[in-house]
């Protein structure tokens, strides 16, 4: 059977070769459902269909080539629940980034491809000024190299010998660098870099207050890295100093002082460095909550943002410096539900539930009606109350309590403008992380 897409690592690879247009990725729906297209960069015109063929089931290729939309459709005919990005508040939030890092010299920006997974919208953040991209997981560094992405920082732990080969072979096509905080993991990594002729770089991870992965600061910093230096084929990068709880810590001045014990455990993990003779250049870590802390630090040389392309309910909550609620960054991501039931006086119900979007930071907030609460329903339910003057077939318009974990869930975003479809984004780096 010939499908449009599936999502294998050896699909993404083949349509990555067969993209078309300026580097960006498209995974093709049957030619003759295509409506029409626009001159949009993130829209790349059908030149051909890109079929791939693969040994998996009828019933998974059919729902990997599902999209919800066609490319010309108005709002209300996606198909739900569908995760949706308005391109116009998106694109206003590419280039704040840049805006807002200007006063910091050479200070690097690496977004985090954790927060969307789709190397389309990595290569944008890359054309408004990012050096690169962060992965969390190997599927979503895999995403990023084979969509164009040439310098990712897996900012996480790859462990075991086949992983750790996918993860060697990406350095042939761009440059690589990992997290590293234990003898036995970089040692291997060494091993299969040298096996596949490749040098990766190696950056350790140290534990400045989350008590997640990293060597705590001290002595133990400097032994892996003169540990790195040993190795063949590996090159010490430097140092993660990463604290995602405090993106979510809420009055601006608990999030500076927060911060500020991350300067602290990061200045003691460079005078360990110093001390045992060892040159470190590159200090990593921050996000959307408090990356203009760690910029203006005068210790960390790059910030990994994430969810400000995005933003999400929980993010919404943080106050900044004048106790208002934080505006800097617009949201642009909604789970898009229809409303398929309606009890008069008592509830409305839609058809985004636990699998539509994720419950972990709270439910989501209904937009823009403020007055209407969701509750989860179950896996395929929400419920709306009150429910207002909601009809059956109502389309609802959702903003997620974790913009993370929500986009996981989907195989595709939809990017809309003037309430139509203009581009149909895959989320090729979605997934457990295998």
């Amino acid at each position: 059977m010939i499908t449009s897409c599936v999502f294998s690592a050896s699909a993404v690879r083949l349509l990555h070769r067969c993209s078309v247009g300026r580097g960006t990725s498209w995974f093709f729906r049957p030619q003759q459902r295509q409506r029409q297209t626009t001159s949009q960069p993130w829209v790349i015109p059908p030149a051909r269909t890109c079929a791939v063929l693969v040994s998996r089931s009828a019933a998974t290729m059919a729902a990997a080539a599902r999209a919800p939309a066609r490319i010309g459709d108005p709002v209300s005919d996606i198909d739900t629940p569908a995760l949706v990005v308005d391109l116009e508040k998106l694109q206003t939030n590419l280039k704040i980034m840049p805006e807002s890092m200007s006063s910091f010299g050479s200070v690097a920006v690496r977004p985090h491809a954790k927060a969307h997974k789709c190397a389309t919208l990595a290569l944008l953040q890359v054309s408004h000024g990012a050096v690169g991209m962060c992965a969390q997981t190997l599927t979503e560094a895999e995403a990023m190299v084979y969509g164009g992405v040439q310098d990712v920082l897996v900012s996480n732990q790859i462990i075991g010998h086949s992983k750790l080969l996918r993860f060697a072979t990406l350095a042939h096509h761009a440059k690589m660098t990992v997290c590293v905080d234990n003898e036995d993991n970089i040692r291997e990594l060494s091993s299969v870099a040298k096996e596949l002729n490749v040098t990766i770089g190696a950056v350790v991870e140290v534990n400045v207050g989350q008590d997640r992965c990293g060597v705590e600061p001290g002595p133990e910093v400097p032994r892996l890295a003169k540990l790195i230096q040993e190795l063949p084929n590996l090159t010490f990068a430097g140092v993660q100093c990463y604290q995602g709880l405090n993106q979510h810590v809420r009055k601006a001045s608990d999030r500076q002082a927060a911060t500020d014990s991350v300067v602290e455990k990061s200045k003691i993990a460079l005078k360990a460095l110093e001390d045992a003779g060892i040159k470190c250049d590159y200090v990593t870590g921050g996000g959307t909550g408090t990356y203009l802390y760690e910029a203006a630090s005068g210790v960390f040389t790059e910030v990994q943002p994430g969810s400000y392309v995005f933003m999400d309910a929980d993010y919404g909550r943080n106050f900044g410096e004048d106790g208002q609620p934080v505006h800097q960054f617009h949201q642009s991501l909604f789970v898009l539900t229809t409303v398929q039931s309606v009890t008069a006086g008592s509830r409305a119900v839609v058809d985004a539930g636990m699998k539509a979007v994720s419950l972990d930071s709270g439910e989501p907030l209904v937009y823009p009606t403020g007055d209407v609460i969701y509750n989860c329903g179950g896996d395929e339910h929400g419920i709306l109350r009150p429910p207002s003057n909601y009809k059956v077939g109502d389309k609802v318009w959702l903003i997620p309590g974790h913009c993370d974990p929500t986009v996981n869930l989907y195989d595709w975003m939809v990017g809309v403008r003037n309430n139509k479809v203009e581009a149909l984004w895959p989320i090729t780096g979605r997934g457990p992380g295998i």
